[in-house]
């Protein structure tokens, strides 16, 4: 049965078609790009093999995939989303590492779970959300922190549209739904601040366009 959107406007809850073939799109569409700044994101977290990381709307699993490659027994990855399609890629492509898990949760409400993390991790998904929502998954993420753990946004960077290229913009405009447009013209290190994160680092991908921003707790 088709689950109802949560934010109709919204482009980061994808139809059951689009989940399946999450990766292959994106993959396509960038003409390798994406997925190659991915590999270099995942390398500039300077994970260590005994870090605990939470990622954030994980979908297919794809970046814990990558993060896993640097971890051992004693770490572990948790991804939480609420897609079934999503739920089941990432279950598959685990079924043999008991240290990767998943749980079923919305990430744009508050919620609690048990344990505390060196990483949390979000990939390619705050920007889709309205803005009083965003509040709460950073909330979300200072809360799962250790003291001097580190919120890690992929994301867009912040940049000015109208300075694009118009090819580039073109295909922003075409593919992007409203709340991106107002996801690049924040100030994200001040917001992230205002939350109690500080000691910000930042590594840029993509022509710029795409960035990894690290907020320490």
């Amino acid at each position: 049965m088709k689950r109802e959107r949560i934010y109709p406007e919204s482009g980061v809850e994808l139809s059951p078609f689009i989940s399946r073939n999450y990766d292959r799109i994106m993959a396509l569409a960038s003409m390798g790009h994406y997925p190659k700044s991915i590999i270099q994101a995942v390398s500039d977290m300077q994970i260590q093999p005994d870090d605990h990381i939470l990622d954030l709307g994980c979908g297919t699993g794809y970046n814990s995939s990558l993060m896993a490659s640097h971890i051992n027994k004693t770490g572990s990855i948790l991804g939480l989303d609420i897609s079934g399609e999503m739920a089941l890629q990432f279950q598959t492509r685990f079924s043999e590492d008991d240290h990767i898990t998943f749980e079923n949760q919305r990430i744009d409400i508050p919620f609690k779970l048990e344990k505390k993390f060196t990483k949390v991790f979000i990939g390619f998904v705050i920007h889709g959300f309205p803005h009083h929502v965003r509040q709460a998954v950073i909330e979300n993420a200072f809360f799962h922190l250790e003291a001097g753990g580190a919120f890690y946004i992929l994301d867009f960077a912040e940049f000015d549209m109208n300075a694009m290229p118009f090819h580039h913009r073109a295909v922003f405009k075409a593919v992007e739904c409203k709340y991106a447009f107002d996801y690049i013209k924040r100030d994200w290190k001040s917001i992230l601040k205002e939350h109690g994160f500080s000691e910000f680092t930042e590594h840029f991908y993509l022509k710029k366009y795409m960035r990894l921003l690290k907020a320490v707790k």
